[in-house]
């Protein structure tokens, strides 16, 4: 009798997850949010399921210290709509790092992942602080570096 192979399926209850912590000090914004969205989606790992969160948490310090390249940080723009007419509101780059530098890097990574509700999902496993300090110290995050490639 010959025997059929099966494919294994992986379940989001098997994920081995971990925490990470990345420091954004003089990271390139968009190499940065590229390398986080990969961890938060599970992509490193070879049990990687498109419709699966097998990803890991990851915490990202040194908000405030990101760089951009070129132009950017004069032209780069972030837009909001409420719906209304003449209801757009557009802010500066160098606004929104002044008043919460989180936010750069949250968006930057949100518009990497899926738009789905695994999307939705997954960017909850993003904790993004401004400087170094941050409160996940309990569930003893690894340095993760992004120049190990």
């Amino acid at each position: 009798m010959k025997q059929e192979k099966m494919t294994k399926f992986f379940t989001a209850e098997k994920a081995d997850r971990k925490w990470y912590v990345i420091d954004a000090k003089d990271q390139v914004l968009g190499r940065l949010a590229a390398e986080v969205a990969r961890i938060i989606r599970g992509k490193n790992k070879p049990v990687f399921t498109p419709n699966m969160d097998a990803g890991d948490f990851v915490v990202v310090i040194n908000a405030k210290q990101v760089k951009i390249t070129g132009k950017r940080a004069l032209l780069k723009e972030y837009f909001h709509h409420s719906g209304y007419p003449g209801g757009l509101k557009t802010r500066k780059y160098q606004d929104v790092l002044d008043k919460n530098p989180e936010f750069i890097i949250e968006n930057a990574v949100k518009g990497m992942l899926p738009k789905t509700r695994l999307g939705n999902q997954l960017i909850k496993k993003l904790k993004v602080y401004a400087d170094e300090s941050h409160p996940h110290q309990a569930q003893k995050p690894e340095l993760y570096s992004l120049t190990e490639k």
